[in-house]
């Protein structure tokens, strides 16, 4: 059965190989907003779903890509545990292949890792309608460059994700959601002091007037913090992260074009118009804007960092940081290796990509 489901695949991609034809990944189709427009056939993977191993006492699962996330969470939560990335959703039926391949990860990201730290390997299939096995199912499985991190955030456009062997974590004793009033600089300030302490921190996030900061661990852990921290225990503290997770907080309805720009927590805030928010301790700013995408770039790389339209239409059709030629060579090197014809999400990242 496990042979059927991937064959069946191989055999769609090595038929549009030997056509020359295009082919479109989706999953669930949750993540379409994001990213270039791509044209091609769509190569469904939605049916090839199922959890292939999962050993608790390992803390390893495996699994097919077309497996939706909810029911993932499900298999783990009756063990006590969970994906370390807190992954947002996005939609109903949203697969572990699409998140993965988007590298999205949660507001717990800079406290347990990213989608990328928590993959161990993956089994994937490139242009040429080959399987190819890259990692394991243990922690330390790779000498030299990690091939299995690589597929995550390269949005489909160097293969299809087949299965993926992901670390995964206990769910913490307790978690308590403490907000405080700040101004913005004292905001980064505070958040920067807080991210250099060996504090339970899982969530720290910044709505332009509080800091919204989660504890987790014992209840021992959870206590002490907040007996030090103090400040305001909010009640819908789990609402709160969720909301914010899956982009339900009141910021995300707001009109304009929402960005995401990646910087370090301690970056002054930008010289931007618009309204924003800020995750990750300040190393994720969400940013609604009318601005033009040319402004929003410079301003993130004059900042050190990058940003992409997350969702809405920029004027120009681009979506991500353009690339310097050093970096912009290397990906086109790997985007010739493992997909030579170009098959796969043509021009879903850059548009000669």
């Amino acid at each position: 059965m496990d042979a059927d489901l991937s064959e069946s695949l191989r055999q769609t991609v090595a038929e549009a190989t030997d056509s020359g034809t295009p082919l479109t990944i989706v999953g669930s189709g949750s993540k379409t907003f994001y990213g270039r427009p791509s044209s091609g056939s769509v190569l469904g993977t939605a049916g090839h779903a199922g959890i292939l191993r999962y050993e608790p006492t390992e803390l390893v699962l495996t699994v097919r890509c077309g497996t939706r996330l909810s029911d993932i969470e499900s298999v783990l939560a009756e063990c006590g545990q969970m994906l370390p990335f807190e992954p947002p959703h996005l939609g109903e039926n949203t697969t572990l292949g699409g998140t993965l391949a988007c590298g999205f990860s949660g507001p717990r990201r800079p406290f347990a890792g990213s989608a990328r730290d928590c993959m161990l390997g993956c089994r994937i299939l490139n242009g040429k309608g080959e399987m190819l096995s890259f990692g394991g199912e243990v922690m330390k499985n790779v000498a030299g460059f990690d091939i299995s991190r690589l597929m995550v955030g390269a949005m489909g456009t160097l293969g299809v994700i087949l299965e993926a062997s992901l670390k995964v974590s206990p769910k913490p004793e307790r978690e308590l959601t403490v907000c405080f009033e700040r101004s913005i600089e004292e905001a980064l300030n505070t958040m920067n002091l807080w991210c250099s302490q060996p504090w339970p921190l899982s969530g720290l996030a910044y709505d332009g007037s509080r800091i919204y900061a989660r504890l987790s661990g014992s209840d021992r852990a959870v206590d002490a913090v907040y007996r030090k921290f103090g400040g305001d225990v909010c009640a819908e503290g789990d609402e709160f992260w969720r909301d914010l997770r899956e982009q339900r907080h009141e910021f995300f309805r707001a009109d304009g074009n929402l960005w995401r720009i990646s910087l370090a927590p301690a970056t002054p805030a930008l010289d931007l118009p618009g309204t924003w928010f800020y995750d990750w301790g300040g190393a994720l700013r969400w940013l609604k804007t009318g601005a033009p995408s040319e402004n929003v770039f410079r301003a993130a790389e004059a900042a050190g960092g990058h940003a992409s339209l997350f969702r809405g239409r920029s004027g120009d059709g681009r979506v991500f940081q353009p690339l310097p030629n050093g970096l912009k060579a290397l990906h086109a090197s790997l985007k010739r290796a493992f997909d030579p014809m170009g098959l796969f999400n043509p021009a879903r990242l850059y548009e000669d990509l």
